[in-house]
């Protein structure tokens, strides 16, 4: 394929695969699609690692990384400098309810054991910018950001070192803005979408994006998120003027994904309609697998989840002593296990290789173009 897109990126076929794992990201981009990093997850130091090695077996393939410099913080944290102070701003409360959550399904957390971080992790903006240089450090195709407009410092070393930089929308107002503040690509993610997410469909919003681009005279392509997971899908998403699709929980089913084999046991059977789009787990709505924790955390009982980035010091640590307590033989934790995904988990019916996946997208999006030109004739 020849589009704007695929010009930008360096890409085959405009299939961008967004993971926290770097066999996935380097399997779709040797296969012809671009392997996005999210590097949320990491210190700045395991990014130069994480990217070191994909540098190390791409070969040359082209690929991103996505990174998270939040554009609004919440009040309750804004004067907080450091992960230690917001570590002393959770409170006992919180702690206690963590603890006792857990506790009812066998796994022992004293709640003065509950909140921990590792050094410059998180969503905040001070991680998001020491996270966007080691990025730039690399030879990527694609810088893309999340949470708010993408801030003039990620623009400006995009256009000097000539790297496109991406922003995630879930309004045409946002994309307006983005637009405005001069981003290359906009990635107009739909509420089906796993992770953080907004409230419009993506049936609505990718033609809702794209008409009000071109009517304020912005000449910037638009990729497709939210609930894809087929070539038929992404098809669709073209023809309602997409240049290609932005994916993410379609990977989670893959061996290569961080994802745990209890949770991808729970995708595979998994209904559309248990995911839930929640606060408590980065403290803004993310669509994730709904479990007992989300009941609790957003019951009328409950603390209340806090602002982001508590909520991720709180909840992720939680999560990986659940994983853990499962590995252990702890059947009941197997009832809290959970992770980011949209509502397209219910087309998951199998565990497939990333480069499988997407062979398989270039098949039915083939299938999907052919059979509409097949209605003209």
């Amino acid at each position: 394929m020849n589009n704007e897109v695929c010009r930008l990126t360096g890409c085959e076929f405009p299939l961008f695969a967004f993971s926290h794992c770097r066999d996935v990201v380097v399997a779709v981009s040797k296969a012809g699609g671009f392997g996005v990093l999210g590097a949320t997850r990491f210190t700045p130091e395991q990014l130069e690692e994480e990217l070191a090695w994909i540098d190390a077996h791409i070969d040359g393939a082209p690929y991103g990384v996505d990174v998270l410099v939040p554009e609004v913080v919440d009040p309750r944290v804004a004067g907080m400098a450091d992960n230690d102070a917001r570590a002393l701003a959770i409170s006992n409360e919180h702690c206690a309810f963590t603890a006792e959550l857990l506790g009812q399904y066998g796994i022992a957390v004293p709640p003065e054991e509950v909140v921990a971080w590792r050094g410059r992790s998180g969503i905040t903006p001070e991680n998001g910018y020491a996270l966007m240089e080691v990025a730039f450090r690399h030879p990527i195709r694609l810088i893309a950001n999340a949470l708010g407009i993408a801030p003039p410092e990620m623009i400006a070393q995009g256009k000097a070192r000539g790297i496109p930089v991406a922003a995630l929308v879930g309004a045409k107002e946002h994309a307006l803005r983005q637009a405005a503040a001069g981003v290359d690509i906009i990635v107009a993610q739909g509420t089906e979408a796993g992770g953080h997410c907004g409230e419009v469909s993506t049936l609505v919003l990718i033609p809702e994006v794209v008409r009000a681009l071109a009517k304020a005279g912005h000449d910037i392509p638009v990729l497709a998120a939210g609930g894809i997971m087929t070539g038929g899908q992404m098809a669709g998403m073209m023809a309602a003027g997409a240049q290609g699709a932005w994916t993410g929980s379609v990977w989670l089913a893959t061996p290569e994904a961080e994802t745990s084999e209890a949770f991808r046991d729970k995708m595979i059977a998994a209904r559309s309609r248990d995911t839930v789009r929640s606060r408590s787990r980065t403290g803004k709505p993310a669509r994730q697998l709904k479990t007992a924790w989300h009941e609790a955390w957003d019951s009328a009982d409950g603390p209340g989840a806090l602002p982001m980035p508590l909520m991720g010091m709180v909840s992720e640590p939680s999560f990986q002593k659940i994983e853990k307590a499962v590995l252990g033989g702890n059947q009941a934790a197997f009832e809290l296990v959970s992770y980011f995904v949209g509502q397209g988990v219910g087309l998951i019916d199998q565990v497939r290789s990333a480069r499988g996946v997407v062979q398989e997208f270039r098949e039915e999006f083939a299938a999907a173009v052919l059979g509409l030109i097949a209605t003209m004739e």
